[in-house]
């Protein structure tokens, strides 16, 4: 990915060609790269995972463009064997899943979606910072994330958490690797 240095990629590239690499993860937005794709031409894949595949669908919730494309995949790779996988998806999404991604008659294995983990609660939003500031105070010696639609909801929103004592940084795919380190 784009964090690594240029040592790292070498070594890297010296792991690849030794066969010393079970899996490899490149985001869907460098996959497609024809640097990349060239690079990784020179290997023998065993099998293209495509994780988070729901988002190539209009119905998912985060639904990210590069996706659209990475039904080249199969195309750059001709035999080897591609899987979706998503813990989200309607029959709908899955229907779409398999269309965009140029999947032939994938056979689907199909679970439960209750994650016994993770918590959902759902309120009216009406001061929205004074609520989020509510449900802090009742979390206070704890860690987690807090979603926003935009880059530049997430810096204002930190940027204020910290105003009002708290410890919060902001985190998406714009900032500088330094920072996101």
């Amino acid at each position: 990915n784009s964090t690594l240095s240029q040592d790292q990629k070498q070594q890297l590239a010296r792991d690849m060609h030794a066969g010393e690499v079970d899996i490899l993860y490149v985001a869907p937005e460098r996959a497609l790269m024809p640097q990349t794709l060239g690079w990784l031409q020179q290997f023998p894949l065993s099998l293209i995972a495509i994780d988070e595949a729901h988002c190539v669908s209009q119905w998912g919730h985060d639904f990210r463009a590069d996706y659209l494309n990475l039904y080249q995949l199969g195309q750059a790779f001709p035999g080897v064997p591609r899987m979706a996988l998503t813990a989200t998806a309607t029959e709908q999404a899955r229907q779409e899943i398999g269309e965009r991604l140029a999947l032939n008659n994938p056979a689907e294995f199909i679970d439960s979606f209750d994650r016994p983990n993770i918590h959902y609660s759902v309120q009216v939003k009406n001061d929205g910072r004074k609520q989020l500031i509510k449900f802090l105070a009742k979390h206070k010696d704890e860690c987690g994330v807090v979603y926003c639609l935009s880059r530049k909801k997430v810096e204002s929103l930190a940027a204020w958490l910290n105003t009002r004592g708290l410890t919060a940084l902001p985190y998406h795919a714009g900032l500088p690797n330094d920072l996101k380190s």
